[in-house]
């Protein structure tokens, strides 16, 4: 008799990902995909990146186990506060981590027979390239091309969960990019917890976008996070790679601060000149380009004078997307044993730094205004009848159609702007 199962997801592309490999997985030993209320397994894919994921996590996981249905949490929670998971979900079915995708048949089997409260954790991650999938969104192929970092930010609570680097090999991981590219997907992500880092036998990231971009076929692809530490060392080749049309002309790098202080109290491992030197490179081949970065903000001890080098900062160089956290003290990390600031403080500096990026978002969205060109719709808008599409640069443009148009190559003429989004018609 075929078995149903349901999975829900929190966080990164990663997890996503993570996801996909274990539907995929149950999927070819003959347990379906379905809704909630038929579902007779529920599978959970936790965050644990900040406090607000983990607190949205655990409420999920509360009103979940009061369903009656077998009970699977996965993802990073587990390995990040185990302790939190149990004493508010005492009964489950089973527990894994990130390495342990790859179990998830053998899991679900014991649950059939009657086993409780699995606790499964590995030491080595599969390779996960090679692992089947069920894709969530037909249009997008993410492919993983490491687990884990090398990085010790005092912050950061994921290494925990993800733990040290290991890459992947470049033939498996441009192999899974064959094989999502002929299942019709006309995007692949590139992600990782820092894909600056990636080495697998002297191949380094350029040379996974070289291999990628010889596939035949009409697709982009969309290279993720990258740490400004190891950009350093790939920056001539990685440019060379995103001269390629088929990269997208976004870059993804995280400054967490522009105080020389800040930065080396979370030991991240450079100053911030080396982030403007990356962007202005990139920027004298790609005037166009899409950058995001990401921002803490209320790091502990960080005064009004660290803040204010920030926001001089992101004036000069003006970043399209700015991922903006307060700080939050994650279990067991080094900066959770600093001295917090007020919540008071915390919240000002925050709600002063997501008007600055409001505007600068806005005002970089304004010279977007009466392009056309072509853009792929990949994935469905907010509203009934409206739709996301991407350009060259991976701007998000809207545009309004009653048929299902997802996976297309549009023309399209932006016609206004937002200040996170800009609005199309079809040409």
């Amino acid at each position: 008799m075929r078995k149903n199962f349901f999975i829900k997801s929190f966080g990164c592309s990663a997890n996503k990902s993570d996801a996909e490999v274990m539907a995929g997985l149950l999927g070819e030993a003959g347990y379906s995909l379905t809704s909630l209320e038929e579902a007779e397994y529920v599978l959970v894919n936790t965050c644990g990146v900040k406090q607000p994921t983990e607190d949205r996590v655990i409420s999920t996981l509360k009103q979940l186990s009061s369903l009656n249905k077998k009970l699977i949490i996965s993802g990073c929670l587990p390995r990040i506060n185990f302790e939190r998971i149990v004493k508010n979900v005492p009964s489950f079915s089973a527990m894994l981590d990130p390495r342990s995708v790859h179990l998830i048949v053998d899991i679900v089997r014991k649950i059939d027979e009657g086993q409780n409260n699995l606790v499964v954790f590995s030491d080595e991650p599969p390779i996960k390239p090679s692992l089947p999938k069920h894709l969530l969104n037909p249009v997008i192929g993410i492919i993983q091309i490491a687990e884990g970092c090398t990085m010790a930010c005092t912050y950061c609570c994921t290494r925990f969960a993800r733990g040290s680097i290991y890459c992947y090999p470049n033939y498996e991981i441009v192999k899974e990019a064959h094989g999502l590219i002929e299942k019709g997907c006309k995007e692949i992500w590139i992600t990782s917890q820092d894909n600056g880092i990636y080495d697998f036998e002297g191949m380094k990231l350029p040379d996974i976008l070289e291999g990628i971009c010889k596939i035949e076929g009409e697709f982009f692809i969309r290279v993720g996070m990258m740490n400004p530490l190891h950009v350093k060392g790939i920056l001539k080749g990685l440019i060379e790679s995103f001269l390629d049309e088929k990269v997208y002309k976004f870059l993804h790098l995280p400054l967490q601060s522009a105080s020389v202080r800040i930065l080396e109290l979370m030991r991240r491992g450079y100053p911030p000149k080396t982030v403007m030197d990356i962007i202005y490179e990139f920027l004298e081949y790609f005037p166009s380009l899409t950058l995001s970065t990401d921002i803490i903000v209320g790091f502990p001890t960080e005064d009004d004078t660290d803040l204010e080098d920030t926001i001089k900062f992101v004036q000069k160089i003006k970043p399209d997307i700015m991922n903006i956290s307060k700080f939050g003290a994650r279990p067991g990390t080094e900066a959770s044993k600093f001295e917090q600031l007020p919540h008071s403080v915390v919240n000002r500096r925050c709600k002063e730094l997501v008007q600055i990026a409001r505007e600068v978002s806005y005002e970089k969205n304004l010279n977007w205004l009466g392009w056309s060109g072509r853009c792929l719709i990949d994935e469905k808008g907010k509203k009934d009848g409206t739709w996301i599409g991407r350009n060259f640069a991976y701007k998000p443009i809207v545009v309004k159609s009653e048929q299902n148009i997802l996976g297309r190559f549009l023309n399209v003429e932006v016609v206004e702007a937002k200040s996170t989004y800009l609005l199309g018609k079809p040409i």
